[in-house]
């Protein structure tokens, strides 16, 4: 049985001439009091492009990861096709304007004027300092840091 369920956005995330930014609603802006001091935040973003039938009932991918098993479910990846494209990504603070509402961010995985859905700070209890993962993908960096110069174009077949 399906749920509806309703989810407003409350910004956009902007990716404009490689300067990345979230632009949170005026009637929301009062919600980032006292967040300064958190170097990175969990940015929760609705995957409108992705956001068809087609795509959300795309539970299995094929291969989509070089290393990776032949087939995947849905929930063993990172994907923007799901059955609700909900996604999240964790960003750098770079700067923050309270006054109009922007979080500045070196860079975001999401599409210029993607829907905002929420923000949360990120914590230093939220890391896990033990992760498993399968063989598939455990030469992958630990860290955000590490990533940044990883080459992620080869472990994709997409």
């Amino acid at each position: 049985m399906k749920t509806a369920i309703q989810v407003n956005s409350i910004g956009n995330i902007h990716s404009e001439n490689g300067r990345f930014y979230i632009k949170v609603n005026d009637e929301f802006k009062e919600g980032l009091t006292s967040i300064h001091g958190f170097s990175h935040l969990q940015i929760v973003w609705w995957g409108n492009l992705f956001d068809t039938a087609e795509h959300r009932n795309q539970i299995i991918a094929n291969q989509p990861y070089k290393k990776g098993p032949q087939k995947l479910g849905v929930f063993a990846t990172r994907s923007q096709f799901r059955p609700n494209p909900i996604l999240i990504t964790t960003i750098f603070v770079e700067q923050i304007d309270f006054d109009k509402g922007i979080i500045y961010t070196p860079y975001i995985d999401a599409e210029n004027n993607t829907p905002l859905l929420d923000i949360k700070p990120y914590h230093l209890y939220e890391r896990v300092e033990n992760c498993n993962v399968p063989d598939w993908c455990s030469h992958w960096p630990a860290s955000a840091e590490q990533s940044a110069n990883f080459d992620w174009e080869n472990e994709f077949n997409f």
